[in-house]
């Protein structure tokens, strides 16, 4: 399989960025990016679906959208909508509709930043997704890059210390997501975890400094989803874009975070005497499986069954074998800046 390195959910000009999808662009060229998903807010940008060149480097740039109600104070309940051809946002005030409408249009949607403290000393709401009767949607964004500065700065000073300093900022996604996450694939349902950078790349002025809050090139660099796919981008887009959101919905995807260390590479696997499943799949456990993660890079591995772990081991291949049936999948950890880290997170295979 082949594996591409997507970074999903940012702004540019059309909504909250400051940046145009040339800027974009050349962002995700310098950082090997090879696919980018834009999410302006409440607006779906027609015509502007294409590849970006630099010589032999090529970047897929796909117009998809962030729905929210924005009548609603505070506005809870963004919704990533990817693969729909028309605009859904008139039925943002309703959650339920407006998942069902994406099914019904051919799309696939995630709930964004499930949990979004508020930052009181910037005037910043909590704006997590409170809807959680809602059923039908394709997964959540289990680890926000933009919503993590909320979690880690206490105060307006640390908020400043990040913005000239991002790279400490990624920890990993918050406990509390991962929770929900783990409680939803427990109870039964298919949820797709993806990374996204939330990328807005703001201006900020403080006294005569004026400067870019995360540029998109940090972003791209750090929190990625890695999906896996049957050939590489073939340059044409309708055919490209299908097989990307195909391998989201699926959820052959993983989490990186790039920054410490490249997660290119990461696969994770379920093998019976008849069968191999791979991340996103389902798996029959008779008469028993060998789980297999190998890494790019030696770090701390984790195995997760049903939310809680199960094994941990140092070193860039761990293996299990087993008969019991559960939702497994893989976190693991590196040390950077003096601190051990959220470095991959796989999305579950799932053992019956």
């Amino acid at each position: 399989m082949y594996e591409l390195t997507v970074n999903l959910h940012m702004h540019t000009t059309y909504s909250d960025g400051s940046g145009t999808y040339e800027n974009l662009s050349h962002a995700a060229l310098k950082t090997g990016v090879d696919v980018l998903i834009v999410t302006d807010h409440n607006i779906l940008v027609q015509g502007v679906d294409a590849y970006y060149m630099d010589g032999k480097k090529r970047v897929l740039v796909l117009a998809c959208e962030e729905i929210h109600d924005q009548d609603r104070v505070p506005q809870k309940n963004h919704l990533l909508v990817f693969g729909v051809d028309r605009e859904l946002a008139v039925m943002s005030d309703d959650p339920q509709s407006l998942v069902e409408a994406v099914r019904t249009a051919g799309g696939i949607c995630f709930i964004a930043h499930p949990v979004d403290p508020a930052m009181p000393s910037f005037g910043e709401a909590d704006i997590s997704w409170v809807s959680w009767d809602v059923t039908g949607f394709t997964g959540i964004e289990l680890w926000n890059g933009f919503s993590e500065l909320k979690s880690v700065a206490k105060g307006k000073w640390d908020a400043i210390a990040y913005a000239f300093f991002p790279e400490f900022i990624p920890h990993g996604p918050l406990p509390e997501t991962l929770r929900r996450w783990d409680d939803l694939t427990m109870r039964g349902q298919r949820v797709v975890a993806v990374g996204g950078s939330d990328a807005h790349a703001q201006y900020h002025s403080l006294g005569p400094f004026r400067k870019v809050i995360f540029p998109y090139e940090y972003h791209f660099s750090t929190i990625n989803t890695h999906v896996l796919v049957s050939s590489s981008l073939t340059a044409n887009l309708a055919r490209d874009r299908k097989m990307v959101f195909d391998a989201l919905s699926s959820g052959h995807c993983f989490i990186g975070n790039d920054l410490p260390a490249p997660t290119h590479g990461f696969r994770f696997s379920a093998q019976s005497r008849e069968n191999i499943a791979i991340m996103g799949d389902e798996i029959t456990a008779r008469p028993s499986i060998t789980l297999q993660a190998k890494l790019p890079s030696p770090a701390q591995i984790q195995l997760l069954k049903d939310g809680n772990v199960i094994k941990t081991i140092r070193g860039e291949i761990l293996t299990y074998n087993t008969d019991k049936p559960g939702v497994y999948r893989i976190e693991a950890h590196k040390r950077y800046l003096g601190k051990l880290r959220g470095w991959i997170f796989s999305n579950p295979i799932y053992i019956h």
